[in-house]
């Protein structure tokens, strides 16, 4: 009588990091061709089109001046931003009530309009030059911030579960140490990966430059999209798949669900690398399900073809730089502070209810969280802060 031995393998996490390796991407590549052959004749799935266009799909060589997308404030402009904020403060109401209606921009505020278009509708981003910032306080740089951006986004996000809609980017290592692990390049001078925020629209307001490097990056998603749909239609089908992502100890310990959707034409990427590899001292939890070999060459390549179709911003010091980010992919590169010049941003998440892109379903739940924060409730933090759990709001 012969007894059958079974051996059970359990599925390990790839090696796979935060930040990617071009050699270990080709080599995975290369070895899941070996594995198969075929990889690549794997249909789209259905409703993905082999290309997607509009003027929010473009390669960086497209633009070939700063002048094509940033729009510099003039006397009258910033005339009318002083104005608005001192009637703002007049009114003597918590900032969360801050929006169109009581900081008003009579002229500025129709061009924010028509930028706003440009950002669901156009190339999907521009910049404002430049808010005086070293001629406010913190106090009456966060109302005339938040103020203007209600004339591009109707709506503010969340950022945490505290209830902050005004999050400070900075490296917050040596200050904030007291705080444990440092989870997200967001508060370091790492290179920042290309990703996307929760939401629709972000804001991104300069108040200081870093003394070297720290460049804004941006990409289409679209661009993205269509080459991989052209040369690798599996991993587009892999990208639809339900992905697990890390949610660092919280409660549950996991969140599935795609990082690439179609919407009545637009092809939108959500996601960020670190909820798959972990980044710094958080690292990728062992007792959760690991990502695939698929998944982490798709998330490679996403990578890498955006780095190569990305366009470099010269982000300075008072200018906000506004985001679609359900259409554009963004990343930061590596910088270096000295006592003079520390790279310190504050960012808002928007959205415009009027002009918004649909929202696929599978993230409903999450930009229904974001955007449900009554005025009331909303807090503007003038100094930095790690962000706290967002309760479920999972990117």
């Amino acid at each position: 009588m012969s007894s059958t031995i079974t051996i059970t393998t359990t599925p390990q996490q790839p090696d796979i990091e935060y930040h990617p390796d071009e050699a270990k991407w080709r080599a995975r590549t290369a070895q899941r061709f070996a594995e198969n052959p075929d990889l690549a004749k794997v249909p789209l799935p259905e409703g993905f089109p082999k290309q997607v266009e509009g003027p929010i799909v473009w390669a960086g060589s497209d633009w070939v001046h700063e002048d094509q997308w940033v729009y510099n404030l003039s006397p009258a402009d910033l005339e009318e931003i002083q104005n608005a904020l001192n009637h703002f403060k007049k009114l003597n109401i918590p900032m969360g009530y801050l929006g169109k209606n009581n900081f008003p921009l009579p002229t500025l505020g129709e061009k924010l309009q028509g930028l706003a278009h440009e950002l669901y509708s156009g190339r999907g981003f521009f910049v404002l030059r430049a808010l005086p910032v070293d001629t406010y306080s913190r106090e009456d740089i966060a109302i005339a911030y938040a103020g203007v951006s209600s004339h591009v986004g109707s709506a503010r996000g969340r950022q945490d579960g505290s209830g902050a809609v005004l999050a400070h980017i900075k490296d917050l290592r040596a200050s904030h140490a007291h705080e444990g692990k440092m989870g997200n390049s967001a508060y370091t001078t790492d290179k920042q990966v290309f990703h996307t925020d929760v939401g629709d629209l972000i804001a991104l307001l300069a108040l200081q430059s870093a003394a070297e490097g720290g460049v804004s990056r941006l990409s289409s998603c679209g661009r993205v999209y269509n080459e991989i749909a052209a040369t690798r239609p599996d991993l587009i089908r892999t990208m639809t798949e339900p992905w697990v992502m890390d949610r660092f100890g919280a409660v549950p310990p996991y969140s599935t669900r795609p990082v690439l959707y179609m919407e009545e034409g637009h092809a939108i990427i959500q996601y960020s690398r670190r909820h798959f590899t972990g980044f710094g001292d958080q690292k990728r939890s062992t007792d959760i399900p690991p990502i695939t070999e698929a998944q982490a060459e798709a998330l490679d390549t996403m990578h890498f073809l955006a780095e190569k179709y990305s366009l470099g911003l010269n982000f300075q010091k008072g200018d906000i730089q506004y985001i679609n980010s359900m259409g554009l992919l963004h990343a930061r590169e590596a910088f270096r502070d000295d006592e003079q010049n520390t790279r310190h941003l504050i960012r808002l998440w928007l959205r415009n209810d009027d002009l918004a892109w649909k929202t696929p379903g599978p993230l409903e739940h999450i930009w229904k969280k974001l955007y449900s924060i009554p005025p009331e409730e909303q807090r503007f933090p003038l100094e930095p802060e790690i962000r706290k759990t967002a309760g479920g709001m999972t990117k």
